[in-house]
């Protein structure tokens, strides 16, 4: 059974305006100073410093990757309230924000070199990692998995907000991130060593500093044997979040045995993709979505249940496929991120109630015991 593992980008926000603060190194001093104490951390900073990212170790059974998150986003909560601040689980900050970039050698070079859009990347997402045997295996799967990832974006669309204002977006971080120049989808590779001379000619043009800055949809990991899937917003709920780890694997082991198999990747143009992927950040769980089979528009319930219908084989063998069902029978029938807050704002009619809720479902989600999920 394949392992999995997920980093989170966590928005840290003053408990009493809910205005995005940067403490991301108070934070993480705190972090080790438990570390130094014996507890364990995984906390690290990004571009901005009012994020802060885990990552779970990988994980082969649901139940422990879903304990796993929780864990950290308590954690994350108590090092944040330490500092003075709270964590929210919010992949665009509902009220405004300023750039705030993190120290260091490289994040001066790309506020340098990108200026306005690294200032205005205060975007969080959740990437998956799922093992894989080789890379010739992993980027048969990139190959794959194409049409099925702005799916995975509409399950976890949680970024309506920008700016103070109502973006008419489900996901407005997928919008910003896909300015930087190496961001989202991407042709079929049909080998590794066509993925690697990619990568390597990329890194030549001077654009990129570095390899870390290879920002598509999903990837090869540069530091693990595994893809990492990298299209969907940070989810509000921990168990959302499982979802869609669940979810990734059951398109990994599909695409794989596809690829072992010799069945052809479609192949649908980048410029399919990017409308695909423009539709689901409109549209996320609320409207038509593009179907990755047909390429033509569809009600987003059905596009989701041809998901399920892709990957249940994998699923069931892995155990996993009656928690996916009613993990998306709960998704479709309560709402994503997006509609949770926007619901939350027509009832207090305010940006600010909804960072505070956010900040409570966040915390109380990371410690309640959800039901269990089959390993």
């Amino acid at each position: 059974m394949r392992s999995v593992g997920v980093e989170e980008e966590l928005l840290l926000v003053d408990p009493k305006t809910g205005e995005p603060r940067a403490l991301s190194t108070a934070v993480l001093a705190i972090a080790a100073r438990w570390s130094r104490a014996g507890r364990q951390h995984t906390f690290t900073k990004e571009l901005h410093g009012q994020q802060l990212e885990f990552a779970t170790h990988p994980q082969t059974g649901m139940r422990e990757l879903a304990a796993e998150i929780r864990r950290w986003r308590a954690e994350a909560a108590d090092h944040a309230a330490e500092a003075g601040g709270a964590v929210a689980a919010l992949a665009t900050s509902p009220l405004p924000a300023g750039p705030a970039l993190s120290e260091g050698k490289r994040y001066r070079w790309i506020q340098e070199h990108f200026g306005l859009t690294a200032q205005e990347q205060l975007t969080s997402g959740c990437h998956v990692h799922v093992s894989v045997v080789s890379d010739e295996e992993g980027v048969g799967v990139l190959d794959r998995i194409r049409p099925w990832l702005s799916v995975l974006l509409a399950l976890s669309a949680n970024s309506p907000f920008w700016q103070g204002h109502d973006s008419g977006y489900s996901s407005y971080r997928s919008r910003v991130w896909g300015r930087w120049p190496s961001a989202g989808p991407v042709e079929v590779f049909g080998s590794a060593d066509r993925y690697h001379r990619q990568v390597r000619d990329l890194l030549g043009t001077g654009v990129l500093h570095d390899e870390g800055m290879i920002y598509f949809d999903a990837r090869l990991s540069r530091t693990y044997p595994t893809v990492e899937v990298r299209a969907a917003d940070v989810c509000l709920d921990a168990s959302t979040t499982a979802l869609i780890a669940t979810l990734t694997r059951g398109l990994v082991d599909t695409a794989a045995r596809q690829w072992r198999d010799g069945e052809p990747p479609a192949r649908h143009g980048v410029g399919l993709l990017r409308a695909a992927a423009w539709r689901a950040s409109r549209s996320g769980l609320d409207d038509t979505l593009i179907h990755p089979l047909t390429m033509r528009p569809a009600p987003a319930e059905r596009v989701v249940h041809a998901l399920l219908a892709h990957v249940e084989d994998a699923l069931d063998a892995n155990g996993d496929l009656d928690h996916a069902r009613e993990g998306l029978a709960r998704l479709l029938r309560t709402g994503n991120g997006a509609r949770v807050q926007r619901q939350l704002l027509r009832r207090t009619g305010s940006l600010r109630e909804v960072v505070a809720a956010c900040v409570r479902r966040t915390q109380e989600g990371a410690r309640a015991e959800e039901a269990p999920a089959p390993s």
